[in-house]
C-alpha cells in the first residue's frame, strides 16, 4: 500500500491551491452574494489544463487521471465549492460523457473546446418528474429524415445558461423503458435549444444551476452520443465517476470549514483566553479532523480504483460520495458552532460552509440512492 504522491501530484496540488486563494478566495463572498458565474476564470482554468483534467492529450486535455482530478477538486472547493462544482460538472458529466461514448469524431469536435475552455459543458438528466428515478425521463426525441426532434425540459442543470454543448437525455423509444434513453449531443444556438429558469439556491450561488428547454429543437442525426438506446445505461457509468468529483468537492470544502474552524479557535478568546484551550473545543476540532481524514481515504481509494481502468468502482464511488457528503455536512455545523454567534454572519466564511455543503448529499444522487447503489453491489442485485 502507498499513500504518498507524486512529485507532479504535489505540484499540481501547489499550482491549484495558490490559484485558487490568489484568484477565487478573494471574490467569493462578491459571487456569492450576486450569484455570479464567473466566467473570467474559465480561460485560466483551461489554461491550467483543469478543465480537461482526465482526458487525453490528443484530444486537448492534460493526460493525468482521477487522482490527479480530485487533488484539482478538493484544492478548489477548499476555497470555493461553486468553482469545484463547475469543473467537476464540466469534466465528469458533460466531457467525460462524450469521451467514453462519443465517436471518433465526435471527439475530436467537442473534446479539445471543452479540455482547453474554449467551450463549456454542460449535462442534463434530472427532469422536474424524474429526480432519483432518472429512468422516468419524459423528454421525448423522434426520428425526421437525417434529424432527431427533441421536446421537453431538463432542470438542476449545472453550467445550463452559461453552456456551449450539452448532454441530454431523451425518450427514443418508450415502450423499452430505461431502455429506450438516448443521449444526444446539443450545440448552442440550435433552434429551439435554450436554457429556462436559473436557480435562486440555499448555497453554491455563484455555479449556475438552471432548467433546459426543448421545444420542436432539430438535433443532426450524428449528434446521437453512442448508440440508441444506451442513454440511460451510459448515464448510470458516468455517475460512478461523477461521484467522484462529488466525493471530492464535500471533502475540499470540509477540509476550508475545519481549517477555519481551527484558525478562529486560535484566535477567539473567552475567560482570557483562546477557545482553542477548552477540551470542548478541542474535542469538536479532534472529531473534525478525525472524519475528514477518513473522508480522504475513501475519495482517494475510489479514484485510484477509477485509474486502474479494467475495475468497476461504483460501490466505492458511491461509498466515498456518500460519506464524504455526510462528513462535510457535520463539519460545516461543528465549523459554525465553534464561531458561535460570528458563524451566523457574512463577515467569516463558516456560514458559508454550512450552506454550501448540503447539495453534496443531494446532487448526482442523495445519500438515499447511494445507499441503495451500496447495498445491491453487496448483495450482488441489478
Amino acid at each position: 500500500m502507498d499513500f504518498t504522491f507524486t512529485e507532479e501530484q504535489q505540484q499540481l496540488r501547489r499550482s491549484v491551491r495558490q490559484f485558487a486563494e490568489g484568484e477565487i478566495a478573494p471574490h467569493v463572498m462578491e459571487w456569492d452574494e450576486a450569484s455570479h458565474f464567473p466566467i473570467e476564470i474559465i480561460p485560466k482554468l483551461g489554461e491550467m489544463g483543469l478543465l480537461g483534467v482526465i482526458f487525453p492529450e490528443e484530444y486537448g486535455g492534460a493526460g493525468l487521471g482521477y487522482i490527479d482530478y480530485v487533488i484539482a477538486i478538493e484544492e478548489l472547493a477548499r476555497v470555493d465549492g461553486s468553482v469545484g462544482l463547475i469543473v467537476a460538472a464540466h469534466n465528469s458529466l458533460c466531457s467525460n460523457h462524450i469521451y467514453k461514448f462519443g465517436s471518433t469524431g465526435q471527439k475530436q469536435k467537442y473534446l479539445p473546446p471543452l479540455a482547453q475552455g474554449k467551450k463549456i459543458g454542460a449535462w442534463s438528466l434530472t427532469e422536474p418528474e424524474a429526480g432519483s428515478d432518472a429512468g422516468g425521463t419524459r423528454t421525448t426525441a423522434r426520428r425526421d429524415g437525417d434529424f432527431w426532434v427533441l421536446n421537453g425540459a431538463k432542470t438542476f442543470t449545472t453550467n445550463g445558461h452559461y453552456a456551449d454543448f450539452c448532454v441530454a437525455m431523451a425518450v427514443t423509444d418508450k415502450s423499452k423503458g430505461s431502455h429506450g434513453i438516448s443521449a444526444f449531443i446539443l450545440e448552442k444556438g440550435m433552434a429551439g435549444f435554450q436554457p429556462g429558469k436559473k436557480e435562486n439556491k440555499l448555497g453554491m450561488r455563484a455555479s449556475d444551476t438552471s432548467e433546459v428547454i426543448f421545444r420542436d429543437c432539430r438535433v443532426p442525426s450524428e449528434n446521437l452520443l453512442g448508440a440508441e438506446g444506451e442513454g440511460f445505461t451510459g448515464s448510470l457509468q458516468i455517475l460512478d465517476g461523477g461521484r467522484i468529483s462529488i466525493a471530492a468537492l464535500a471533502l475540499g470544502m470540509a477540509q476550508g470549514a475545519l481549517e477555519a474552524a481551527v484558525s478562529y479557535a486560535k484566535q477567539r478568546k473567552q475567560f482570557g483566553q483562546a477557545i482553542s484551550e477548552f477540551q470542548a473545543i478541542q474535542f469538536k476540532l479532534a472529531d473534525m479532523a478525525t472524519e475528514v481524514e477518513a473522508a480522504r481515504l475513501l475519495v482517494y481509494q475510489a479514484a485510484w480504483l477509477a485509474d486502474r481502468k479494467d475495475v468497476r468502482f461504483t460501490r466505492e464511488s458511491s461509498m466515498a460520495k456518500l460519506f464524504a457528503s455526510e462528513v462535510a455536512v457535520r463539519v460545516a455545523n461543528e465549523c459554525v458552532q465553534v464561531h458561535g454567534g460570528y458563524g451566523f454572519i457574512k463577515d467569516y466564511p463558516a456560514e458559508k460552509y454550512y450552506r454550501d455543503v448540503k447539495l453534496c448529499t443531494i446532487g448526482e444522487g442523495t445519500s438515499e440512492i447511494q445507499k441503495l447503489v451500496i447495498a445491491r453491489q453487496l448483495l450482488g442485485k441489478k
